[in-house]
């Protein structure tokens, strides 16, 4: 069996997950306004110049520090709440016909993202996708975040995930699909026979013109209730294999699909 695995921030959707969340977070007192600011001066940051172990460690500890006490209840009520009003109308049209192409051919298809579970598993759902690797918040006995994590999925740690997953569904990962904007993915990309570098940053860009992986471009943001099930493979299998081509990158690898 085949799968496909998508990064969920700037592959799926246009921004930050979490800084998505951020006004939200804020106006229910969870959030400081400075905090929010310098969030988002960080999502220019990393949309320019991308993000490496280093900077992505830092976020982790500062996130981890903001999120302790919170109630993990209260967090997925809001995320459940906001999930259609903040989240969905980010959504790359191409990452949707994508999801919807994969799933057409009875291919599983997951969200792999170092965004917690309370967010990326909603998403998953809302997307009918089959399933989410996401990070694991430790939780206390009263249900607040401790500030520490069980599991974070980010860099090799996405891959392991998805080797264990693979195990345990009997999907095959070499001729299986994986989407990602970040260097840091590169494990997460190089665990599977297809990859595919989406709105790279930088240095993701210069390892998929290295390694000759495809490089897409997503930059059409609708609702997923917009989403239209008229798309055929063929004619997404020559949008793809347009853009490969263009970019002399692995067309014909997509061709074949």
């Amino acid at each position: 069996m085949r799968a496909a695995f998508f990064d969920l921030d700037k592959t799926v959707i246009v921004k930050s997950s979490l800084v998505a969340l951020g006004p939200e977070l804020h106006a229910r007192g969870l959030l400081h306004r400075r905090t929010l600011i310098r969030a988002g001066v960080a999502q220019l940051w990393f949309q320019r110049f991308g993000a490496d172990e280093k900077r992505l460690s830092k976020v982790r500890e500062t996130v981890l520090k903001i999120t302790r006490g919170w109630d993990q209840d209260e967090v997925r009520l809001l995320v459940k709440e906001t999930l259609s009003d903040v989240i969905e109308p980010l959504i790359y049209a191409e990452a949707l016909e994508l999801i919807d192409h994969h799933l057409a051919e009875g291919e599983e298809v997951y969200l792999v993202s170092s965004a917690p579970a309370e967010i990326v598993e909603p998403f998953a759902e809302l997307l009918g996708l089959t399933g989410a690797i996401s990070s694991q918040a430790l939780i206390d006995g009263e249900g607040k975040f401790t500030g520490e994590m069980t599991f974070f999925a980010q860099g090799e740690n996405k891959a392991l995930a998805m080797r264990e997953l693979a195990k345990q569904r009997g999907i095959d990962l070499s001729e299986s699909y994986a989407y990602s904007d970040s260097e840091t993915d590169v494990p997460m990309l190089e665990a599977v026979g297809h990859p595919f570098a989406v709105n790279a940053d930088r240095q993701l860009e210069r390892i998929a013109h290295e390694r000759q992986w495809p490089l897409l471009t997503f930059s059409h943001p609708v609702t997923a209730l917009s989403r239209s099930k008229s798309h055929t493979p063929f004619l997404l299998s020559a949008l793809v294999v347009g853009v490969a081509a263009v970019l002399g990158l692995g067309g014909a690898k997509y061709q074949r699909r």
